[in-house]
């Protein structure tokens, strides 16, 4: 890819990165036991607190947008057994927990309705960055990685293109030279990571070197590969690894009706905290609330160190 491709991609990528904002602002793959070396993440200290600055990335070419979005569900249930998988919704496919989830809620019982909270779907987003300044780890500088993110992040990305008052300009954060760097605060409360102090800075160049740019975008990775149905199970693969964390019960098979007659039924999920619950109570005859405003990664790290 040569300078003025780069200069040509930018002008149609705004227009389908608006878009996209539009959607998720009106509504991965799979758990592995290994580490991607291709991921950054912020270490803290002891506290649990740290800070960075990143700059996100364009798209890279054949990919559609700067990022992708994914949606998964982490919970223990009565087995002691964790149930860490891709939500088919993802793919615009139904998935037997979001299921499950709906006949809960739509059943009238206060407990099942419990259930579906703490069995909902989490939001993540993948996207590349190229890390700035990592205090804890400054080999990390001046390289190209992949950057998984919650809904609240993104929110900040989402306000700079789309700003509240009419006197601020949209910035496209993953322009190469009007984009901004994104100044990444963590703090731990309650347990949980916590970005809400993070900001981005004033817009700038990358670099001013055209060589320097096209090493960064050339040490980009496809996302696209994030969303290959090999990814994700089927619909029965994942129905059978809910049984058998619900201790191999067909609850998930039951209709609203007979959930709804049987609600001395004992509460079958492992508690989250309260933090990540949905203050709103939406109607029984509705779907169950689906998406966890709360950072995904932080709430993985923390059932793993818990398991």
């Amino acid at each position: 890819m040569d300078i003025q491709k780069l200069r040509s991609m930018r002008n149609s990528d705004f227009g389908a990165i608006a878009n996209a904002f539009e959607k998720v602002a009106n509504p991965q793959s799979e758990t592995k036991s290994y580490v991607d070396d291709r991921f950054w993440r912020l270490e803290g200290d002891k506290a649990g607190n740290g800070t960075a600055t990143l700059r996100f990335l364009p798209r890279v070419e054949g990919d559609e947008l700067p990022w992708v979005r994914i949606f998964s569900h982490g919970f223990q249930g009565p087995t002691g057994k964790w149930y860490i998988e891709n939500s088919l919704t993802t793919l615009g496919e139904n998935d037997p927990v979001g299921e499950m989830n709906t006949q809960l809620w739509n059943s009238g019982s206060e407990a099942n309705k419990e259930i579906a909270r703490k069995q909902k779907r989490k939001l993540s987003f993948t996207a590349n960055v190229l890390v700035v300044s990592d205090p804890k780890h400054p080999e990390n500088e001046g390289k190209v990685f992949l950057f998984k993110f919650g809904k609240k992040i993104f929110d900040k990305i989402m306000d700079k293109a789309r700003p509240t008052f009419e006197d601020e300009k949209p910035v496209n954060v993953f322009d190469l030279w009007e984009g901004a760097n994104f100044k990444l605060r963590m703090r731990k409360k309650d347990g949980y990571a916590n970005y809400d102090e993070s900001v981005f800075a004033e817009p700038s160049p990358i670099s001013e070197d055209e060589n320097k740019l096209l090493a960064v975008v050339n040490s980009q990775h496809k996302l696209s590969e994030f969303l290959d149905r090999k990814n994700f199970k089927s619909y029965d693969e994942l129905k059978k690894k809910l049984n058998e964390v619900l201790s191999g019960d067909s609850f998930a098979s039951k209709s609203a009706a007979e959930i709804a007659s049987d609600e001395d039924r004992p509460v079958r999920a492992a508690p989250t905290p309260a933090s990540s619950m949905p203050a709103a109570t939406p109607k029984a005859s509705k779907p169950a609330p689906m998406d966890d405003d709360e950072d995904v990664m932080s709430y993985f790290e923390k059932i793993a160190q818990e398991d």
